[in-house]
């Protein structure tokens, strides 16, 4: 059920497997249609632009993440006890390695990367998959193909891609943080937390949650797991496997796993995540050295901080990877320097006046863009210079012309990027070319 990257790879990992698979897509697009036509010489059937009765006479559902829990055409199928699970949820269902599985509101992908540039060793190899744009689905049938009896699995997950679980089941789950997000998309904060915490629920006593200690929801939250809970965190923690302090990252021995100033990530939010990869490495027999060489090595994943240039002593950052509010504030924490901020794109239901306190510090400016426009003025005119404007490059454009050497332009939209764009990625990816020909001028 959807076309997208993880409903075409499970379609082909089932007819792989050897089902009769039919693909259905209630939109129509070129794009759409030579996919389809793609999988039907791989004999899968399927419709656009429609769900039509056929899709009833299935035995199993496999769900895209963008179709919601409680979508008509979900409580339809269930009422036709029609079994339905996620992409993530059927490729597990294939493959014996261990998976580690990450999730949080946010810092999900700079973890996974990081987690996964450790996980390879002589006799650990570990791949990336999941919410980082790669289905599992089609790193799984790769696997089948070409087995590899080395093989770790890191994924990146959604709370999206965890609705309809039944089995899935990781050797480790990493939980990085719970805070406001998707809730234009979840009744309320109780069902959001619900859908993150499905991910350890099969979990036994034979298997790791690696989870943030300073985060009192999850705390309170995984505290009926009967799994092996490790923690991390920026506070001091003595059950911790890797402590911080000022200056360095020290282990269980007190011996120092590396000097703060080595670290390749700056900021707070991602010494959490680097402390979150380097437990789970550690669980999984990895040495410090090399957990300690990656720390120093690892500069980060595009879309998230991305420094893109300097012009004209102003510099320019995408963060188009910021789709909540809790990773817009992170991201205002970690610059000094007078911020211009380019905020919007389509609203999640978040609460703008979360950013009220950030607007006593270096806050210069907001521009407004895409649907969430208005609610952001709203919010924010009365405590920091704010203007609205239609799009993305309107707002490049204003802010190009009110900078100043030594000021920074942020795009930390704090919004899905939907109403304009495709994902966060075309997002982050326009703002680079936009920037780069502000360069050539």
């Amino acid at each position: 059920m959807g076309l997208a990257l993880s409903g075409v790879a499970a379609a082909k990992l089932a007819a792989r497997q050897g089902a009769d698979v039919f693909v259905s897509d209630n939109h129509d697009t070129s794009e759409l249609q030579g996919t389809l036509t793609d999988l039907k010489e791989l004999g899968i059937k399927g419709e656009l632009g429609q769900h039509s009765n056929q899709i009833y006479d299935a035995d199993l559902w496999i769900i895209s993440p963008g179709i919601a829990q409680d979508s008509e055409l979900i409580q339809k199928g269930q009422y036709k006890d029609i079994s339905i699970v996620s992409e993530i949820e059927f490729a597990s269902w294939f493959t014996e390695a261990p998976i580690l599985a990450i999730t949080g509101s946010n810092g999900k992908t700079t973890t996974a990367h990081l987690l996964a540039e450790m996980i390879q060793t002589d006799d650990l190899h570990g791949l990336l998959a999941g919410n980082v744009g790669i289905p599992f689905s089609a790193m799984v049938l790769e696997d089948l193909e070409n087995p590899d009896s080395k093989r770790v699995w890191i994924l990146e997950i959604s709370s999206f891609q965890m609705e309809f679980i039944t089995h899935f089941k990781p050797y480790i789950s990493i939980l990085l943080n719970i805070t406001p997000d998707h809730l234009n998309r979840y009744p309320s904060m109780k069902e959001y937390i619900a859908a993150k915490m499905k991910m350890w629920s099969r979990q036994t006593a034979e298997d790791f949650i690696v989870y943030n200690a300073d985060d009192t929801i999850l705390v309170e939250e995984i505290a009926e797991s009967t799994s092996r809970k490790i923690a991390f965190g920026l506070g001091h923690h003595p059950e911790a496997i890797f402590q911080p302090n000022r200056t360095k990252i020290y282990t269980e021995e007190h011996a120092t796993l590396i000097e703060m100033n080595q670290l390749a990530l700056p900021g707070k939010h991602n010494l959490a995540n680097a402390l979150a990869a380097a437990t789970a490495a550690h669980l999984m027999g990895i040495p410090n050295k090399l957990i300690s060489v990656t720390m120093s090595q690892f500069s980060g994943v595009p879309h998230r901080l991305e420094s893109i240039a300097e012009i004209n002593g102003v510099t320019y950052i995408n963060d188009s990877k910021a789709t909540n509010l809790d990773a817009v504030q992170v991201a205002l924490e970690s610059f000094s320097q007078p911020i211009i901020l380019l905020l919007g794109g389509l609203d999640k239901g978040g609460d703008f006046r979360s950013l009220l306190p950030h607007t006593h510090n270096n806050l210069k400016e907001v521009i407004a863009f895409g649907q969430a426009k208005e609610l952001i003025l709203t919010a924010l005119r009365d405590a920091v210079r704010s203007t609205s404007v239609m799009d993305l490059k309107e707002a490049l454009e204003l802010a190009q012309n009110c900078s100043q050497p030594g000021d920074v332009v942020l795009l930390s939209p704090g919004c899905a990027s939907f109403d304009q764009f495709k994902n966060f990625e075309e997002r982050g990816n326009y703002f680079r070319f936009l920037v780069t020909l502000m360069e050539k001028v």
